[in-house]
């Protein structure tokens, strides 16, 4: 068994096919954790989940790509995507109600993105402020509920660090940092509050200045998580877009680089996923 820990087969790409594809994943004792970005794309994990007796279940959460209106471009492996996004804010109330739902695991996908940013430094200092406020305000919804967080965090590590820090202060955080692009020394910092990292295909890829291998050989195993972040992140053995089935090959590089056998990695991280989602044998 292996638990896809980050997919969003409630996103538009799996419009056509969504119930064939996650048909293949349970036929393949592939779990899947489908994660909300936004109100609609929540909800709509939400009702995914619902339709499956097991293996399938939902985050909600609202991402901060979505606290701005206007055309976000988002890389797949193969071309650019532009997303045109509607500013929305966090209404609590609605999404308390919907993560109360038996199906939801966690609250996620919240975080800090400061990659498409205002050029100018007010309108900056006022765009990471909003970010701030929001994920504060999940982070107490998450709490309330005593769910787990899924985190985004791209360019704003040493920010989404000293947020969680603070909060910790005040009550015990659990989740998980998603798609963990950060240097050693700030993995070791999220781990030292207790969160696990998420690996999926970008540790194929070589990015300046990020040493996956280093990161990934000296993380615990008892504190890797798996995800595709599918329909993007294609790891190279695949091709098109991402699908839920692919985290094995994530969960072979792992095993790689940690010189353990794809066994031995499919077992821990499942056992992972179990403990910190509160996911039943099935």
């Amino acid at each position: 068994m292996l638990i896809d820990t980050h997919a969003h087969l409630n996103f538009a790409a799996f419009k056509e096919d969504r119930d064939e594809v996650l048909r293949r994943c349970l036929d393949n004792n592939v779990l899947t954790i489908n994660v909300g970005t936004k109100y609609e794309t929540s909800e709509r994990a939400v009702e995914l989940a619902q339709k499956y007796k097991e293996g399938v279940f939902a985050a909600v959460g609202l991402h901060p790509i979505h606290l701005q209106g206007g055309l976000v471009k988002i890389k797949n492996d193969t071309e650019e995507i532009e997303i045109k996004t509607t500013e929305q804010d966090f209404d609590y109330q609605k999404y308390k109600e919907l993560a109360q739902n038996s199906k939801v695991v966690a609250i996620g996908e919240i975080g800090l993105d400061y990659y498409w940013k205002p050029k100018t430094k007010g309108r900056l200092e006022v765009f990471k402020q909003k970010q701030k406020e929001t994920l504060l305000k999940q982070m107490e919804l998450a709490k309330e509920l005593s769910l787990p967080l899924i985190l985004h965090c791209r360019m704003a590590h040493n920010d989404l660090i000293q947020i969680l820090a603070l909060q910790a202060t005040r009550y015990t955080l659990h989740g998980v940092v998603h798609c963990f692009t950060g240097s050693w020394e700030q993995a070791q910092k999220f781990l030292e509050m207790g969160f696990y990292l998420g690996f999926n295909g970008i540790i194929f890829k070589k990015i300046a200045a990020i040493n996956f291998e280093e990161v990934i050989k000296n993380t615990p195993l008892e504190r890797i998580l798996l995800e595709t972040d599918c329909p993007y992140l294609t790891p190279p053995q695949a091709a098109g877009r991402n699908e839920p089935l692919n985290i094995k090959y994530v969960a072979q590089e792992v095993a790689k680089i940690k010189n353990l056998s794809y066994e031995e990695i499919s077992r821990a991280t499942t056992e992972n996923a179990k403990k910190l989602f509160k996911i039943s044998s099935e």
